[in-house]
């Protein structure tokens, strides 16, 4: 039993002495000329928001010129898959890096070649559109193969500071017409 007994302690010990690693300073630096700087504002960090795929927005199609829906002309097909984001918390803003993978596949219509996906990410907070961007995203299949992998970046996705729990980060394909931020 004195076996289980000094487990318990030792575990309690390494996690109260990890926990005292992690304190932060609270006051102001000392500076070469004695003075003490006033302490920077604390800023509270905000919940990094999800990222999801929109239902029905995950694939993108494009045929040949007259041709819709028809398997045999399809030139080029593509997905999305893997997201990620990066949020940097300021007083006045959230700042989101959204990172999304995705593959396109040259279909019997098409080969080799550039294709542009429209790429729209959106926030929202609850029914309130907080951020909508359609981006035109080149991608190339290279001479010799009928795929490629791409990675699609959009930096910058800025939210008010005061964004609620509730706010969501969207991504996904786009066939509506272009519009600039």
């Amino acid at each position: 039993m004195s076996g289980k007994v000094s487990r318990r302690l030792l575990a309690v010990s390494l996690l109260l002495a990890a926990a005292g690693c992690n304190k932060t300073q609270s006051g102001g630096a000392i500076d070469a000329g004695g003075s003490a700087t006033a302490p920077t504002p604390a800023v509270i960090q905000a919940a990094c928001p999800p990222i999801s795929l929109r239902d029905g927005t995950s694939s993108y199609r494009t045929y040949a010129k007259g041709a819709k829906d028809d398997p045999s002309k399809i030139v080029y097909q593509a997905s999305l898959a893997d997201t990620t984001r990066q949020c940097v918390q300021s007083p006045d803003k959230l700042t989101i890096t959204v990172v999304v993978q995705g593959r396109v596949v040259a279909g019997p219509a098409g080969g080799p070649g550039k294709v542009t996906l429209p790429i729209r990410v959106a926030a929202t907070d609850g029914e309130k559109t907080l951020y909508s961007e359609l981006t035109q995203y080149p991608v190339e299949v290279p001479a010799g193969s009928a795929t490629t992998q791409f990675v699609f970046t959009k930096a910058d996705v800025t939210l008010p500071a005061g964004a609620g729990a509730e706010a969501k980060v969207f991504v996904g394909f786009d066939e509506g017409p272009y519009r600039a931020k």
